[in-house]
């Protein structure tokens, strides 16, 4: 998965006979904090980002200019400030200068009253805050378990704010059916986070299909056939073996104009052209995000269905804050009052990992059902996936736009484990051939409905809250929490002001 460098220094006090006294317990410090983010931010894929450490802890104009090069020219996006004794604020601004402002800046200190790191925290961030530059502060123990999972929150937020920036979002077709919140809004996404689009038509894919190898269908044909049996439900007019080659020739398709195109996510828009003309997506838009196919483990590539290009944005976010797990995408479809949830349902890429939330195809395709797609929507037919996602905590997030101003709304919650009788009675009163997730949230109804902005919401597993709200502040768009984890979340001061 793709990282970006991070770089490590430290400032210290300009008094030779002071720092030759700390200076090597300081660099050490820096060294510990170096190893401790290269082992505790493991990527799924086993990866983590390369960490840069300055060559001399700062005691002077000259030296600061002199590791702010040094952090420049391995191209460190993202910059994590240490403080362990007292220094002299005004060395942070011929590194930063020198470095680079526009970057995410965390401010880490120890706690000690032997040595005010806090103090020189709080003097030189200080410093920073009043020139408008946004950072993070973390002050406590590197050996807390706490503090450390703050700071890999940090980097978790820092690398997707940084990585998404240099990305190409690939768009086949343009937002679908006319749903004005799936549409790239160009000027304030390329503002806040650096990410642009490039619109393909869909018969690019269509032509693109008839290159593809014929064998790789068919591996993918067979592999679908051993995993799935007659849960494969040929009807010989909707779904049959060619419909469901079809749409493995799309994915197919997908995967070849991605690579030759630079597009690092996409979205697919499917309604109507290809559902009434060639196939249905959701074969090809489960496998794009999904971390496997026949070939064997992958990268989950982000694809949004319906070309909804927030979604996409936040579909790509939620996987490098989580280390590269696979993304949901829903339609916020039925709430039942009686059980306080929610049936988050819809034709399209819900990534089967999410059946039993396993590495192993064969245990997440055991859940899984290919149903015939539904004529009424689908005349072009093909394979609508099936299963209820497994139980376990998923935070939920969606970009929305206010007066052109993005913002993002994220609640935590979990998807349940129902009685297979409930959980069939549930899903008869929406689509039982669709894929479903049985959501608890952390909020009420009418909260969730008075501000969620769009149809379609996101979600990755585990607990992201604070990461997102740290990606969120990074990035300068308001973070809308719902639900009790709201109550946690301290306003940063640029906030605070800019609201008085």
């Amino acid at each position: 998965m793709r990282t970006t460098p991070i770089g490590i220094v430290m400032f210290n006090d300009e008094r030779e006979h002071v720092y030759r006294l700390n200076s090597r317990e300081c660099m050490e410090v820096v060294q510990r904090w170096a190893e401790i983010i290269r082992e505790g931010v493991k990527n799924i894929d086993g990866t983590s980002p390369e960490v840069v450490t300055g060559s001399e802890v700062i005691t002077s104009v000259r030296v600061a200019q002199k590791v702010g090069e040094e952090l420049a020219r391995a191209n460190c996006r993202q910059i994590v400030l240490c403080y362990y004794v007292w220094n002299f604020p005004f060395f942070v601004w011929p590194f930063i200068n020198t470095v680079g402002r526009e970057k995410p800046i965390l401010c880490l200190s120890n706690n000690s009253g032997k040595f005010p790191g806090n103090v020189g925290l709080l003097a030189t961030d200080g410093a920073l805050r009043q020139a408008g530059i946004r950072t993070h502060r973390i002050v406590g123990d590197m050996d807390d378990p706490e503090t450390r999972a703050k700071v890999f929150d940090w980097v978790r937020a820092a690398q997707a704010y940084t990585v998404i920036q240099n990305e190409v979002y690939g768009m086949y077709g343009g937002h679908s059916m006319g749903m004005e919140t799936g549409y790239f809004h160009l000027v304030p996404t390329v503002k806040t986070f650096g990410v642009t689009v490039r619109q393909v038509d869909q018969l690019w894919l269509v032509k693109k299909m008839e290159e593809v190898d014929e064998s790789e269908v068919e591996k993918g044909l067979e592999w679908f056939e051993s995993l799935l049996g007659d849960r494969i439900r040929y009807d010989g007019k909707i779904l049959t073996r060619d419909s469901l080659k079809t749409q493995i020739r799309l994915y197919l398709a997908m995967k070849m104009v991605n690579e030759e195109k630079g597009f690092d996510f996409c979205g697919l828009k499917g309604q109507r052209e290809l559902t009434e003309h060639i196939c249905l997506g959701d074969v090809a838009e489960m496998l794009m995000n999904d971390p496997y196919d026949w070939n064997g483990p992958k990268e989950p590539t982000v694809c949004a269905t319906e070309a909804d290009s927030l979604a996409a944005v936040t579909m790509q976010l939620l996987k490098y804050i989580s280390g590269g797990l696979p993304v949901l995408f829903m339609d916020v479809r039925l709430y039942h009052p009686d059980r306080d949830i929610w049936d988050f349902c819809n034709s399209g890429n819900h990534a089967s990992w999410y059946a039993s939330r396993s590495t192993d195809p064969k245990e997440n395709f055991k859940k899984v059902t290919f149903h015939p797609a539904l004529e009424l929507y689908f005349k072009a037919g093909g394979a609508s996936v099936e299963f209820d996602a497994a139980p376990g905590e998923i935070t939920f997030a969606r970009l929305g736009l206010w007066d052109d101003k993005l913002y993002m709304v994220i609640v935590l919650g979990e998807a349940v484990d129902l009685p297979p009788e409930e959980r069939k009675a549930l899903n008869e009163q929406t689509n039982p051939t669709w894929p479903h997730v049985h959501a608890k949230l952390h909020c009420s109804f009418e909260e969730f409905i008075r501000v969620f902005p769009c149809n379609h919401i996101l979600g990755v597993a585990g607990n992201r809250v604070r990461p997102l709200i740290y990606l969120c502040e990074m990035a300068g768009i308001e973070p809308v929490v719902l639900g009790p984890e709201a109550e946690k979340r301290i306003p940063p001061i640029w906030e605070r002001v800019s609201r008085s």
